[in-house]
């Protein structure tokens, strides 16, 4: 196996970018293809109680472990399996068990804030934002949280104001100047998903060569 792509898939949270990210798994999934979910790497908070856990500002980039995920980057692009944490969203911090993860051709990093570390950034072939309107980004969310997590439209929204607004315009929208490819709604455009289907194959055409010449 030669060095896999890596792929980052950012964009802020509602826009779409799983939808993008579970797209170009499934189409490469004939090939050797794995996905990197950066809410995998939540911060472990097991030391501090529910309450203190609760209070967890998960749209800031110190809610990550971003050198974990290096290192587990690392690992994979140099053809070594990792185990990936699960963390839980009800308890606020990891759980005991982890996800073995096999090194695979394509690598798929999905998540609001990937391209907000320069060396995570540095490790990627193409870099993705998904841009889709406050207003829909919204809806999606407030929908989501109250049908899969049980919330009150109330604390959605208050947490909307408070939190997820404020640290999109500071931390999430400023990384999109850093993509290589900038799709507009999400899932729903499915030429951007085709031309970058195109460019990944291209991109692992081009490693099989190099690998057979080298």
């Amino acid at each position: 196996m030669g060095h896999p792509v890596v792929i980052g898939v950012a964009g802020g949270s509602g826009s779409g970018k799983t939808t993008v990210a579970r797209e170009l798994f499934r189409q490469f999934q004939n090939d050797s293809v794995t996905m990197i979910e950066q809410d995998s790497y939540y911060k472990d908070q097991s030391h501090l109680s529910l309450e203190e856990r609760a209070l967890t500002n998960y749209d800031h980039p110190f809610a990550f472990d971003n050198d974990l995920m290096l290192h587990h980057l690392q690992e994979l692009i140099g053809g070594r399996a990792i185990d990936k944490p699960i963390y839980d969203f009800k308890l606020h911090t990891r759980k005991q068990e982890t996800v073995r993860v096999e090194p695979k051709d394509v690598i798929i990093l999905e998540g609001m804030l990937i391209l907000e570390d320069a060396r995570i950034r540095d490790m990627m072939d193409i870099k993705v934002f998904v841009d889709t309107d406050a207003d829909v980004r919204i809806v999606r969310r407030i929908v989501r949280d109250i049908e899969e997590r049980g919330r009150s439209l109330d604390s959605v929204v208050n947490q909307y104001l408070s939190i997820v607004r404020p640290m999109h315009l500071q931390f999430i929208e400023p990384t999109k100047r850093y993509a290589d490819v900038i799709v507009p709604e999400g899932g729903y455009n499915r030429v951007a998903l085709d031309l970058l289907s195109t460019k990944i194959r291209d991109i692992l055409l081009e490693k099989q060569q190099v690998g057979k010449h080298s």
